[in-house]
């Protein structure tokens, strides 16, 4: 059996390299949700993402990402990755 783990990172870049910065983040896999905040701390979008998500799917997210993207010098993206952690005992074939 396994459980979920919620973990946040932060990462503080410019407004032009968020579209980057996100694409890569979202290929390395087990994003659930995007944040982007401006340097205030104030909220500007967020996005949850599900396992399946691709594609022509994720054209209107990449739009409004860098309509916000172009708003901003500097912003901080809030990730929020899932991690399942098996339990003690457990080996990887879940035998």
């Amino acid at each position: 059996m396994t459980e979920e783990n919620i973990k946040k990172e932060e990462f503080k870049i410019s407004g032009e390299d968020v579209i980057k910065k996100i694409k890569e983040l979202i290929e390395k896999g087990n994003v659930r949700r995007i944040v982007i905040k401006n340097e205030e701390g104030k909220t500007l979008i967020e996005v949850p993402f599900t396992i399946g998500a691709i594609g022509a799917v994720l054209l209107p997210i990449w739009a409004a990402i860098g309509a916000v993207a172009a708003l901003v010098t500097k912003c901080t993206i809030v990730v929020e990755k899932k991690e399942i952690e098996r339990k003690q005992g457990e080996n990887s074939r879940g035998c």
